[in-house]
């Protein structure tokens, strides 16, 4: 019997306790080994707050920060030398406090939404959490379209989190919410900011 393990397997090994969806889009980028970037997410919380979706934890240790596809750049919390260490910049409300809105949160009126931007496109359009509850893991994704058609609203939001997002928008089950229609067309490629 051969021991040798297979791709998928030494995927699903390196990246043990991970979310499904971070192992689908493991092999889908053919990321074999963690190599993504190190971060203390229980000092993060401690000085601000904030905790973070599981999910989008075992993305920064797998893929770090940097971009997809080279036009889909996600952020992380500060990292020596990194230069997209910059996601506790967006944060602008108090994550300890319950959010609470007068409004329809359908609507996608951003002013009365609590928006953390975890990626960002080469064209300006944006990906953001929607912080409505302190558990992070209840998060929603928003983006924000930059270059929309006259008469067609720029905000877009998605009912799942971090992980299904991208697997979605890879696989092309998701419509592409952003200004660039040939993204996310296979093969797709992931860069961590340490190769540029």
């Amino acid at each position: 019997m051969d021991s040798t393990l297979t791709f998928e397997n030494r995927v699903k090994a390196e990246v043990n306790g991970s979310h499904s969806a971070i192992n689908q889009l493991s092999l889908m980028l053919r990321i074999s080994t963690a190599g993504g970037d190190v971060v203390d997410w229980g000092e993060v919380e401690g000085v601000t707050g904030l905790r973070l979706p599981a999910d989008y934890r075992d993305f920064v240790a797998l893929c770090g920060g940097s971009e997809l596809n080279e036009y889909l750049a996600f952020r992380t919390p500060p990292v020596d030398g990194s230069p997209v260490g910059n996601l506790l910049d967006g944060l602008d409300f108090d994550p300890r406090e319950e959010y609470r809105s007068s409004h329809e949160l359908g609507l996608m009126d951003p002013s009365e939404m609590r928006l953390l931007p975890f990626a960002a496109t080469a064209n300006g359009d944006v990906a953001f959490w929607v912080c409505e509850s302190i558990d992070p893991e209840a998060w929603e994704v928003a983006t924000f379209k930059r270059q929309a058609r006259f008469g067609v609203g720029p905000w877009k939001r998605f009912e799942m989190g971090f992980g299904r997002f991208l697997v979605g928008l890879l696989d092309g089950t998701l419509p592409n919410p952003f200004s660039d229609s040939s993204w996310n067309v296979p093969p797709h490629a992931y860069r961590n900011w340490r190769d540029f």
